[in-house]
């Protein structure tokens, strides 16, 4: 997201950088030097490097990255900053450097860490609410975020493919022709804020339904572990093939535990969207997601696993491929790229 975003407003003419870790986020070991892309200096600060594994070691890498962005951030101080939210607490550092700060907020700490069971002691949250007040404006996913965030201004997510996608193959191959069974695909993070164990109560109740998981996640064991016979796990792929692999599945899994809605908003529901294939949503009925599917009728919204079972078990190719359709008509309307850059234009102008 941050990159289509950067490399578009330097298109346009706008002066733009990027400060960033030198780690890559499955290789710690990475030490990526600073460069110019697509017109846009990425300056690499300094951090430790112990990397993901453990909560500790990654305590401390956040914490120098902290420090070493922090002073990247006051050589730039008169520059509008855009301040994400991985790692937590960045708000308050960029907060600290600069008064031109716009905070681009894909999820909610210290309220998401909470919970998921996980405690946080109290000045935390008083940190990042004074940096939320102070900041220029909050950009945030989806409306139900909004309500928990001042200076808000909600600008959705997006599929990070910088043209009009094509318009997918049928379900079932690029022919045309419907495969024997139907494959049920998850593309991206299935992390602690996604539901595996719907999904795994699904899959053992479907063994001639494909599923196929393309991706990592700390929940990614659960469905590993299982040792499915029906299942198949690919790892990320880049950018450039991420389209063609959304497209090989006939329909698409989304899922968000419903104690994080309005603090989370699932950035896979677009690129399911851009493909043109219908989304099964598992998450509370009355949710971000679940709202636009059921609007626009391009999915269905489950909440066990009994339910999902079902409703991948009914699925009708023709109604599926009504649903994708629907679905890339309102991605065209409203979640395209040129949508989200007009709109942060308008913000970082004003």
């Amino acid at each position: 997201m941050a990159s289509t975003l950067a490399f578009h407003l330097a298109r346009q003419g706008w002066e733009v950088g990027a400060i960033a870790s030198r780690q890559l986020y499955d290789d710690p070991r990475a030490n990526l030097r600073s460069s110019t892309e697509n017109g846009v200096r990425i300056e690499r600060v300094w951090s430790t490097r112990f990397g993901r594994a453990g909560l500790a070691g990654r305590a401390v890498d956040y914490a120098t990255f902290y420090l070493s962005a922090f002073f990247a951030m006051r050589r730039h101080r008169d520059a509008v900053i855009v301040a994400m939210t991985d790692p937590p607490l960045l708000s308050v550092v960029a907060a600290l450097a600069s008064r031109n700060v716009v905070n681009w907020v894909q999820d909610l700490f210290p309220e998401v860490a909470q919970q998921l069971g996980i405690r946080v002691p109290s000045f935390v949250r008083k940190l990042r609410d004074w940096s939320l007040r102070r900041a220029r404006f909050n950009v945030v996913l989806g409306e139900l975020m909004a309500g928990r965030v001042p200076r808000s201004v909600v600008i959705h997510n997006w599929f990070p493919v910088e043209r009009r996608p094509l318009r997918a193959p049928k379900p079932g191959g690029r022919s045309g022709r419907r495969s024997t069974s139907t494959s049920v695909g998850y593309s991206g993070n299935l992390g602690r804020a996604h539901d595996a164990g719907t999904i795994l109560g699904a899959i053992r109740r479907l063994p001639d339904v494909r599923f196929v998981f393309t991706g990592g996640g700390a929940k990614l064991d659960v469905i590993r572990n299982a040792h499915a016979p029906n299942v198949e796990i690919r790892p990320y792929v880049p950018v450039e093939q991420l389209e063609e692999s959304l497209a090989e599945a006939d329909v698409h899994l989304v899922s968000l535990l419903p104690q994080l809605e309005g603090l989370i908003v699932p950035s896979k529901f677009y690129g399911v969207l851009a493909v043109g294939r219908p989304v099964i949503f598992i998450g509370a009925r009355d949710g971000e997601l679940a709202r636009i599917i059921e609007e626009h009728r391009c999915g269905l919204v489950v909440e066990n696993a009994e339910e999902l079972a079902e409703a991948i078990r009914r699925l009708d190719p023709e109604e599926a491929e009504a649903m994708g359709r629907r679905g890339q008509e309102l991605y065209l309307a409203r979640f395209a790229p040129e949508h989200a850059f007009a709109a942060w234009e308008r913000v970082l102008s004003r």
